[in-house]
């Protein structure tokens, strides 16, 4: 877990740079394992395993007198020094954009003077929390540090609307798991000045009473493609890093090469590798790094190095026959020269639920469940990892922009997509009835305020634990999606108590003033948020040291061109695919195999299901006595008997036991957690949550 943390305070000095004097020594304070990045009076640290390329700091030369001016910059970013240092002069006349328009995925952080700026990405993944501390304000890329800073208590409030309505920012507000840590929204940047905070955007809203400019297509579907070709390119420009302190081979085993020894010894190869799933997301990743043009010092200009192979990675699940066409795509995909082709396959010790074991995450996930499972993945890939997360949420259309298209009065723009969802329900006498429906439900959101929508979830979601809507089928989910606000699949098992207080968040947030989005904008990106935030989590879970996982979807760059794509685009049928397609003719590659970018989410399902039921005595235990239960979210009985239901095949959500599940886990990994991430006279001596309890119902944060 990598992270990066400073303050910001009226005092001129905390005695974080070299020996101090003992008036200052008492108010020493560093986190564990850091490097410093700079010192008083606005210290800044960075924490983890950090790669020397992945740290750049940028300063400005100033006349004598006036003003600090320096830029730092963690993560992969693929902008030169000079770009750096013309983003830090754009920034100190309050020009923030140009702090997130560097191909990469990176957070930054610019100092003039004793103002300081940290800028969060669009889309979520890379987000910044921020707390008060010590006169002043400390602020980090992780929540975790923070709540140790101030040694926090547990937000149960948090955690319930996390579980009853987590695609509605609007209920998870800015908080975090902890009391008094808040979150910096996607698309914002926190400023401070001498402790004092402010947060602002730095992207333009679209406006209500005016519908935007509609872009060509073709030229909005060239800027994904140059603004995801950059992005790989700045992985592939970046210096190449071997695993360290490899473990020992044991030798040649029956059966295994060296590449499965390696695996099984958990080090990730030297190089640049990417998933291939034989989906459209991991198949363009593939093919563009092992294919993109014109990179310096490569043979022919082609591939990512000279005589380099791209290492692809295909998952097979041994334990379902459900995806044979995925796998023979991704053969057909790895048989390009410039790709080599590893097979990882697993069984039942792969399933979801397998191991409930792992590594405490800075918040709770669904991912938790699953950890391993993409662990073992992983653990064949290479040093630097492209992954195709994101690509679903960046490019797809949220059934919501239906409403934004009848607001548009393009109403010929849903013919297609309502088409499409009738055929989907098969032949039957209810695919009849499939357009309207989708019609009616879209006119009613595009009629509905953004204030009297919510107060209509509020009052719905008390009874979310008695009535909850059949989404079987992609029509059920799509009606179920157009709505302002929508109960989570965990939302039925919640007790009542827990649903009143979510429901009462969001019946503030409705009377909140707000910068008001159209419904299908605001859902999609509350969909790439939690997404994104996932993927964050994932990582942490399934982390590999010395392994980077590269998600370029989620890039800011190719997240602000995605969001340039016209809805009547977006909302066809089979959008991904033929944008993806563009993508790779404009990069030169044409062959892809039949039924390339087909979806597949059988395969996850069947798969959850059979992890469930083969890992159902250890659920059953976990379950138990929860700490869910103890603090008022849940009751025992109803999650047990749900999950015994569920593993015999009742059409129950697993996505939300998996919710519930993961939450647990980490609730249990938090108060197993010994000591602090801070060190120094003046360190916090309690870890987060204080006392190593959950704190009762009664003391609840609203």
């Amino acid at each position: 877990m990598r992270w990066l943390v400073g303050w910001s305070s009226i005092a001129a000095s905390f005695g974080t740079v070299g020996a101090v004097d003992a008036g200052d020594e008492g108010r020493t304070v560093h986190p564990v394992g850091s490097q410093l990045l700079w010192g008083d009076p606005d210290p800044l640290w960075a924490v983890g395993d950090w790669r020397p390329d992945e740290i750049r700091v940028v300063t400005v030369a100033t006349p004598p007198g006036a003003p600090t001016a320096r830029i730092a910059v963690l993560g992969c970013c693929g902008a030169s020094d000079e770009q750096l240092r013309v983003g830090l002069l754009a920034a100190r006349g309050g020009a923030l954009r140009h702090l997130t328009a560097w191909p990469g995925s990176y957070t930054a952080v610019v100092q003039i003077g004793r103002r300081i700026t940290v800028a969060g990405d669009l889309a979520g993944a890379r987000p910044v929390f921020h707390t008060p501390w010590a006169n002043g304000t400390a602020y980090a890329t992780a929540a975790l540090p923070l709540a140790d800073l101030i040694e926090a208590q547990l937000d149960i409030g948090h955690l319930a609307a996390l579980l009853a309505c987590p695609d509605t920012p609007e209920a998870l507000g800015n908080g975090t798991p902890y009391v008094g840590v808040k979150r910096v929204p996607p698309g914002h940047a926190l400023i401070l000045r001498e402790g004092s905070r402010e947060i602002t955007g730095y992207e333009a809203v679209a406006s209500l009473a005016v519908a935007a400019p509609q872009t060509d297509p073709v030229r909005a579907v060239e800027g994904v493609r140059d603004a995801l070709v950059e992005a790989v390119r700045a992985r592939l420009l970046a210096p190449r890093h071997a695993p360290e302190a490899l473990p020992v081979d044991p030798g040649p085993v029956p059966g295994m090469g060296p590449a499965e020894r390696r695996a099984a010894r958990g080090a990730p190869v030297p190089g640049i590798g990417a998933d291939l799933s034989g989906g459209s997301a991991s198949g363009t990743l593939a093919l563009l790094a092992a294919g993109l043009p014109g990179l310096p010092g490569t043979l022919l200009g082609h591939g990512t190095g000279a005589g380099e192979r791209l290492l692809a990675v295909t998952f097979n699940d041994l334990t379902t026959r459900d995806h044979e066409d995925e796998l023979e795509r991704a053969r057909v995909i790895a048989a390009n020269p410039r790709l080599h082709h590893v097979v990882v396959a697993a069984g039942e010790e792969a399933l979801p639920y397998a191991e409930l074991d792992g590594p405490l995450t800075d918040e709770p996930g669904p991912s938790l469940v699953v950890a391993a499972r993409h662990r073992r993945r992983l653990a064949a890939g290479s040093a630097d990892h492209f992954v195709g997360h994101g690509a679903r949420q960046v490019l797809d259309a949220h059934p919501a922009r239906l409403a934004d298209l009848l607001m548009d009065r393009r109403r010929r723009h849903l013919l297609r997509p309502v088409a499409a969802l009738a055929k989907a329900e098969g032949p039957s006498a209810h695919s009849l009835f499939v357009p309207l429906a989708v019609y009616r439900a879209a006119r009613k959101l595009a009629r509905t305020s953004y204030r009297t929508g919510l107060e209509a979830a509020a009052d719905r979601l008390p009874d979310a634990n008695r009535y909850a809507p059949d989404l079987d089928t992609p029509a059920d989910a799509s009606l179920s999606a157009l709505a302002w606000s929508r109960p989570g699949p965990a939302a039925r098992w919640l007790t009542g108590e827990a649903l009143a207080e979510v429901s009462v968040r969001l019946q503030e947030a409705a009377v909140r003033p707000t910068s008001v989005q159209r419904p299908g904008e605001a859902r999609a990106r509350a969909a790439l948020a939690r997404h994104a935030n996932d993927h964050r989590i994932l990582e942490q879970a399934a982390e590999i040291r010395s392994q980077r996982l590269h998600a370029p979807f989620l890039d800011n760059q190719v997240v602000r061109a995605a969001r340039a794509l016209p809805e009547s685009l977006r909302v066809q049928p089979g959008a991904r695919a033929a944008i993806l397609r563009r993508v790779l003719a404009g990069a030169g590659i044409h062959d892809l195999p039949p039924g390339w970018g087909a979806p597949s989410h059988a395969t996850s399902t069947a798969a959850t299901r059979v992890g469930l039921r083969t890992a159902l005595p250890d659920l059953l235990a976990l379950f138990d006595a929860p700490l869910l239960a103890d603090a008022g979210l849940v009751e025992a009985r109803v999650v047990r008997k749900a999950l015994r239901a569920a593993s015999e095949g009742e059409p129950l959500p697993l996505d939300g036991l998996a919710e519930l599940a993961s939450t647990e886990l980490w609730l249990r990994r938090l108060l197993a957690r010994r000591g602090t991430c801070w060190t120094g006279t003046a360190a916090p001596r309690q870890r987060a949550v204080a006392g190593g309890v959950v704190p009762a119902r009664r003391t609840l944060q609203s």
